[in-house]
């Protein structure tokens, strides 16, 4: 099953000419363009054809097509995708977030405590939200002590389940 990959998220216009303001998420922003034309989640697809990275993290997007400030506008809040597949092959122990979507979540005993439903970041490093069967989540700290084995080819990862505490408000 073919899986799409946030790449980017509109998050108002720049000028008058139909640029936008954009987070982004891939390591570098330049790389934006590099993995074709990109989609949104109703499948309307955009040509980037001019990028320029501003602060940390953002650039600003000029799209084929958008060619005023109220074109430009209409696009807040618009998610732009890539298809997984088109994305470069991982190194070994290296993963997209979007891999781990999904994957069952196990304790090291092999119980299943949920499914990975995503990946945050508040600033203080990753975060791994599991849902539970009973429609609960779980975050924990995204780190190798914490979640130890991924194997995404069995579908599954095992997370090192912390400690109940006192006030008994931890993963049972």
């Amino acid at each position: 099953m073919a899986r799409d990959v946030l790449l980017a998220a509109i998050i108002g216009a720049q000028g008058l000419k139909g640029e936008v303001k954009a987070k982004i998420f891939t390591a570098e922003p330049d790389t934006l363009g590099a993995y074709g034309a990109l989609h949104d989640r109703k499948g309307r697809k955009y040509e980037i054809t001019a990028l320029r990275p501003t602060k940390d993290g953002e650039a600003v997007i000029a799209f084929s097509g958008i060619t005023d400030r109220n074109a430009a506008e209409a696009l807040k809040g618009t998610e732009l995708f890539v298809a997984r597949d088109a994305l470069p092959a991982t190194d070994e122990e290296e993963f997209y977030h979007a891999d781990l979507i999904g994957l069952e979540a196990q304790d090291s005993e092999g119980r299943v405590l949920g499914k990975v439903a995503a990946i945050h970041n508040y600033g203080a490093g990753d975060v791994i939200e599991i849902t539970r069967d009973d429609g609960n989540s779980v975050m924990l700290s995204f780190t190798r002590e914490t979640v130890p084995v991924i194997d995404i080819p069995g579908g599954r990862i095992k997370v090192a389940v912390p400690e109940d505490d006192e006030d008994n408000d931890h993963v049972e």
